[in-house]
């Protein structure tokens, strides 16, 4: 039986614990709040823009952007989202095992990997993967500057034939409970076009041309894109690491319980035994 004294330090190591879990918590919320901030604007300019790009598609029926042209893939680059820091539940290793599965997917082929975060460059560096280097900027609060610059050398490998197909790989957010792990082309890129709008085409006129506006339209949509991704992967991820960290701290609440109820059984023990030993010293 463990004696008072190591009871008592390991509830107070636990207490520690437990307070340090409790403002992990906090500071993820916080910075949770401010991220869903930022994503409940970013994804209504999102779909509006892929939108307005979709129905000015329509409307330029000989022109096909060259962000959108299908090829036989032989190289292929992928952009892969993971954390900085860890305490984030499985957070980081279901984007390992997925880069894993991702990466045979497109076994034999020519692949870059554009590692976002140290977990993933980290673990895919210890399995041997040539990796491309990132700019420092992604271990810090990323700025639409950082993302618009990786979405550019994408689009430009992509435009100079260096690669047929981009891929990425990234957390997506579906509220505070909920961020589903998601792998999606992010070219060849086509927008959802509405059937309806090749009606309501007919009564637009485009100035400058159709032509004109999507070699604009694509790149701009292509940055924000890139962009409002990160934005749903660091949410998820400010997410996951909130509900590890109350996890972590209910587990300690159950724990102090537990030590607690067995720290007064082994004190009452002790004080009985002593009684006892009084007594029988007392009878002799």
């Amino acid at each position: 039986m463990a004696s008072l004294k190591e009871i008592k330090n390991r509830i107070t190591s636990v207490q520690g614990t437990q307070k340090i879990t409790s403002a992990m918590k906090m500071v993820a919320s916080a910075k949770l709040h401010k991220g869903q901030r930022l994503i409940e604007n970013a994804l209504p300019y999102q779909r509006k823009m892929e939108e307005m790009l979709a129905h000015v598609q329509l409307g330029a029926n000989d022109f096909d952007s060259p962000f959108s042209e299908v090829r036989d893939v032989k190289k292929v680059a992928m952009v892969i989202f993971s954390s900085n820091t860890g305490l984030c539940g499985t957070f980081n290793a279901n984007v390992i095992k997925q880069a894993n599965e991702l990466i045979a997917e497109y076994k034999g082929m020519e692949i870059l990997i554009y590692p976002v975060g140290k977990k993933i460059a980290k673990a895919l560096a210890r399995e041997g993967y040539p990796l491309q280097e990132m700019s420092d900027e992604w271990e810090h609060e990323v700025s639409p500057s950082t993302t618009n610059q990786l979405a550019s050398q994408l689009m430009d490998l992509f435009l100079e034939r260096n690669v047929d197909k981009v891929v990425l790989l990234y957390h997506r957010y579906h509220g505070k409970s909920t961020q589903l792990l998601t792998s999606e082309t992010f070219l060849p890129f086509h927008p959802e076009a509405d059937d309806r709008w090749a009606i309501q085409n007919a009564n637009f006129i485009f100035e400058p041309g159709c032509e004109e506006l999507l070699t604009s339209l694509y790149p701009r949509y292509l940055k924000y894109k890139l962009y409002a991704v990160y934005l749903s992967h660091n949410v998820s991820e400010h997410s996951a690491r909130m509900i590890a960290m109350q996890t972590a701290t209910d587990n300690a609440d159950s724990l102090l319980t537990d030590l607690n109820v067995y720290y007064n059984k082994t004190r009452q023990q002790s004080i009985t035994n002593e009684l006892l030993d009084i007594m029988g010293g007392s009878g002799r």
